[in-house]
C-alpha cells in the first residue's frame, strides 16, 4: 500500500502506513527511514528525532551515523528557534557541535550564539575544535566576529591565530589574506596568498584584484586578476545531488535526503579539461584503376567511403626510395611478361582479325 500511494503521489497516504508501520515494526527498515524523511521534509524536527531515536532503538542505523544526523537535526531545530528564542537555540546548537564538531554549520551557528551572549570563551573553544578538523570560511567569519565593533586590526590578530591551527590548508591562507586586505597589511596579504597564486580559484584571484585595486589603485592589474577569476578554478561550495547552494540546509531539496550537502568543488568542475584535437590533414586521393576515390569532407554525407592513405615503400639502404610503381593494396601489379604475342584484339570500329599463330586445328 505504501508503494501503490506512492505511484499515485498521495504522500499523505504513504506517510500514514509509514509511520504505522514504524510503531508496529521499529525493526522495519523501510518504514523507518521513510518516517524519518518525511518528518524532515516537513521540518518536523522533534518528530525527526524522535523518529531518528526509534530507527536506532530497532537497529537500523549504527552509533556514529546515529551522532551525525542527531548533530544535523539538531542544528536544523537550533536554526528555526533562532529567531523566537535565541536561549534555546544556543543550548540546542552547543549540543549539536559536541555531537560532532566537524559539523560546521553546528559549529559557526554555536560560536556566534554564545558569543552574543558573552560566553566567549566557550564560542572560542567550539570554533577553534571545528577549524582543527573542517576549515569552512563560515568558522573564519564566525571567529573574526567574537567581538563585537572591534577593529580591523584586532580581527587580524584574531585571524593570525586561527590560521595557525591548519597553516597548510587553503582556507587559512584565504582567510589571513581577507583579514590582512581589511587592515591595510598588503605585505601580509600577499604573503599568504603566495602559494594560491600560480593556480588561483575563484576566491584567491578575487582577493588578489581586490588588493591591487586597494594598494596602487592599479585598476589594470585589477581588471587583469577579476578576468582570471572568471576563467579560474571553482571554489568548494555547499551541494548536494547536484544541486549547490549559497548556505547549508539540512535536507536537500532534491531528494529530501537527510545529511545530503557536503562542502566540496561542485561535480561539473571535475570533468578534466584535455587537450585541444588538432583538426586531421586530409587525406590524399588514391587511384584504383579508373576510379579515383577522394577523402570525404566535413560537410559529406555519413555514408560517404573514405580511401586508405598510399602505403610509402621502405627506404633503401642509401636512404633512396625504390623507383619501381607503388600500388594500391587492391591492385594486382603489371601482368607478368610473356614470351608471346598478346591474344588478338578487333580493331576499333571494324570486324576485322589479325591472323593468329595458333595452329589450325584438324578434322
Amino acid at each position: 500500500m505504501f508503494v501503490e500511494a506512492q505511484r499515485r503521489n498521495e504522500l499523505a497516504a504513504a506517510r500514514q502506513y509509514a509511520e504505522a508501520a514504524a510503531k508496529a515494526s521499529p525493526s522495519l527498515a523501510w518504514a523507518g527511514h521513510a518516517a524519518l524523511e518525511f518528518r524532515c521534509r516537513d521540518g518536523d524536527w522533534l518528530g525527526a528525532l524522535e523518529a531518528l531515536d526509534r530507527n536506532r532503538r530497532g537497529g537500523l542505523v549504527r552509533d556514529d551515523a546515529f551522532r551525525r544526523q542527531r548533530a544535523v537535526l539538531l542544528t536544523a531545530q537550533a536554526l528555526s528557534l533562532k529567531g523566537s528564542d535565541t536561549r534555546a537555540a544556543r543550548e540546542v546548537a552547543q549540543e549539536a557541535a559536541k555531537l560532532c564538531p566537524g559539523l560546521v554549520p553546528a559549529a559557526a551557528l554555536a560560536g556566534r550564539l554564545l558569543a552574543e551572549g558573552g560566553e566567549r570563551r566557550r564560542a572560542v573553544r567550539i570554533l577553534e575544535t571545528s577549524w582543527r578538523e573542517s576549515p569552512h570560511p563560515d568558522i573564519a567569519n564566525a571567529y573574526a566576529d567574537l567581538v563585537p565593533g572591534a577593529s580591523a586590526r584586532e580581527r587580524l590578530v584574531r585571524m593570525r591565530v586561527l590560521a595557525r591551527l591548519a597553516q597548510s590548508h587553503p582556507e587559512s591562507a584565504l582567510a589571513l589574506a581577507n583579514a590582512a586586505l581589511e587592515a591595510h597589511e598588503f605585505a601580509e596579504a600577499r604573503a599568504s596568498l603566495a602559494p594560491l597564486v600560480a593556480a588561483p580559484t575563484r576566491r584567491a584571484a578575487s582577493l588578489m584584484a581586490r588588493i591591487e585595486a586597494a594598494e596602487h589603485g592599479d585598476t589594470g592589474r585589477a581588471r587583469e586578476w577579476m578576468a582570471r577569476a572568471v576563467h579560474a578554478a571553482l571554489d568548494p561550495a555547499w551541494t548536494a545531488d547536484g544541486a549547490v547552494a549559497e548556505t547549508w540546509m539540512p535536507v536537500s531539496p532534491v531528494t529530501g535526503r537527510l545529511d545530503a550537502f557536503e562542502w566540496r568543488v561542485p561535480v561539473a568542475e571535475l570533468t578534466p579539461r584535455g587537450p585541444l584535437i588538432e583538426e586531421a590533414a586530409p587525406i590524399k586521393p588514391v587511384i584504383l584503376g579508373a576510379v579515383v576515390a577522394t577523402a570525404a569532407s566535413d560537410s559529406a554525407p555519413a555514408t560517404a567511403l573514405t580511401a586508405a592513405p598510399e602505403p610509402q615503400p621502405a627506404p633503401r639502404p642509401n636512404g633512396l626510395l625504390d623507383e619501381a610503381p607503388v600500388h594500391p593494396p587492391d591492385d594486382p601489379g603489371p601482368a607478368p611478361e610473356h614470351a608471346f604475342d598478346p591474344l588478338p584484339q578487333p580493331a576499333s570500329g571494324t570486324a576485322a582479325m589479325r591472323p593468329s599463330w595458333f595452329p589450325p586445328r584438324l578434322g
